[in-house]
């Protein structure tokens, strides 16, 4: 059982998203932004609130918009239907960066913050970490498709060493939450578990024992089968644990405290041991990152390895409100199996300005001094977590290579999943990439989605 005491438990945040999102902008969107959450509903002008608590436009009402703290439940862009498919990664062709996507699930398969590269031997995706850079605060990948029950399995190899976190879950917009978590100091287990609404509870963690080698020497397949009564645990097609939602109800509420809405699959590294994070989660994460270990001066990061990723979807729930194949869209604020409804509605924005409820919205035109052509104007809006501002430049992401006004991510193409595949894993050459060399600093802020109330006390924390 993984089960953390009181004191260290307030300080815990997740392993569920890696957030390339500044210090300075944690609790304020971008460029004096607003901060969403229990009690506190995003403003009109920037509607959409991020799974880190931050109130925006653009891919803040993408993948992870908040219905239930957003202005209205139309602020959130629909989200793309299941897909069942098998995802192989032989190249980074699928893998879209947050800056550019746009909610079009047919022209990408994960969205990606920090610095995917690809393995020397184009056999699987590196997810890496490094002290600084565009991979400060580790990588992660998010799927396109949206998951509302159905077999979800990856075959990855960890990363290794304390404070490193490597994780593979399923996550809701509403932050139901399933997780395979592993931490880089013990490289025999896989740690379990399982939140409704982010609703922390420290006696639902279970953990998982692989067997055949370590999770970091050697490939291992980890796979959940969410249905909607029960939920299962495998390692290697062997199921360890069984959960079935009769189970968690709870009788305080009268609700069924059971991950039950449309998911977006996760895969990340992620560094638990900083000096910044609370003391609960450095111990939870075997202590801080030693950033002089073998992997990091090697390669100059510590890294995981993902070698495929399955989704076999199942129907929609009996009951379901279905009027179309298309999306899923929140009904209610519930936010339990009765507040989804698949529709037809459009996923696609036409910028990063756009919101739900205007999904057409472009950037403005101006007519530069001297010249009878206009052209695309910069906005200062808050459009994706972590950077201030949307482009005119390509696929919506800022012209010019533009970082913004914190610095503190990739603000045009060049900050993208287009990393190198040169590396010193596996004894191959390091390349001339190491981790990154622009992007997000050290003040990047990892958050525990499963965990939004300790979030916004981490917030504080960091205004202070």
């Amino acid at each position: 059982m993984v089960h953390l005491g009181a004191a260290a438990a307030l300080a815990v945040f997740s392993a569920s998203a890696v957030l390339g999102q500044s210090s300075s902008q944690a609790g304020n969107g971008a460029s004096g932004g607003t901060s969403c959450g229990a009690g506190s509903k995003c403003p009109a002008n920037l509607p959409c609130c991020s799974q880190y608590g931050a109130c925006g436009v653009g891919a803040y009402c993408l993948g992870g918009c908040d219905p239930q703290f957003s202005n209205t439940l139309e602020s959130c862009v629909p989200a793309p239907v299941c897909s069942s498919q098998e995802y192989k990664f032989t190249s980074l062709d699928g893998i879209t960066p947050n800056t550019q996507y746009l909610g079009d699930a047919t022209q990408a398969n994960w969205v990606s913050s920090g610095t995917p590269l690809m393995a020397p031997d184009n056999g699987s995706v590196i997810l890496t970490l490094s002290e600084d850079g565009q991979s400060g605060s580790g990588t992660l990948l998010a799927s396109s498709h949206y998951v509302w029950y159905g077999k979800v399995g990856a075959t990855l190899k960890t990363s290794r060493g304390a404070g490193v976190v490597s994780a593979f879950i399923l996550l809701s917009d509403v932050k139901d939450e399933i997780d395979f978590e592993f931490v880089g100091n013990d490289l025999q287990n896989a740690q379990s578990n399982f939140y409704f609404q982010g609703i922390t509870n420290y006696d639902q963690g279970k953990n998982l024992t692989v067997s055949n080698g370590d999770t970091f020497g050697s490939w291992h397949t980890y796979e959940i089968d969410w249905q909607p009564e029960q939920l299962t645990w495998s390692v290697d097609g062997k199921i360890q644990r069984t959960l079935t939602k009769s189970s968690t109800f709870n009788k305080t509420d009268n609700q069924y405290h059971y991950p039950q809405t449309p998911a977006r699959v996760q895969l990340s590294l992620w560094p638990a041991g900083l000096q910044k994070n609370g003391q609960g989660t450095v111990a939870w994460a075997g202590g801080l990152i030693d950033w002089s270990a073998t992997d990091p001066k090697s390669n100059g990061y510590y890294y995981a390895m993902f070698q495929d990723v399955k989704v076999q979807c199942y129907n929609t729930p009996s009951g379901a409100n279905v009027s179309g194949t298309n999306s899923y869209i929140y009904t209610d604020t519930n936010g339990v199996n009765s507040s989804i409804a698949v529709t037809n509605d459009n996923t696609v924005l036409k910028s990063l300005l756009g919101t739900g409820t205007d999904m057409n919205k472009d950037y403005p035109n101006a007519k530069p001094s001297g010249t009878n052509s206009a052209v695309p104007v910069q906005s200062t809006l808050p459009s994706v977590p972590g950077l201030t501002g949307a482009g005119p430049g390509t696929d919506g992401t800022r012209g010019g290579g533009s970082t913004g006004n914190s610095g503190s991510g990739a603000g045009s193409p060049a900050g993208s999943a287009s990393g190198s595949s040169s590396t010193d894993i596996g004894g191959f050459s390091q390349g001339g990439q190491k981790g990154g060399s622009s992007g997000a600093s050290k003040g990047e802020v990892v958050m525990r989605g499963s965990m939004f109330g300790a979030l916004v006390a981490f917030i504080g924390m960091l205004m202070m």
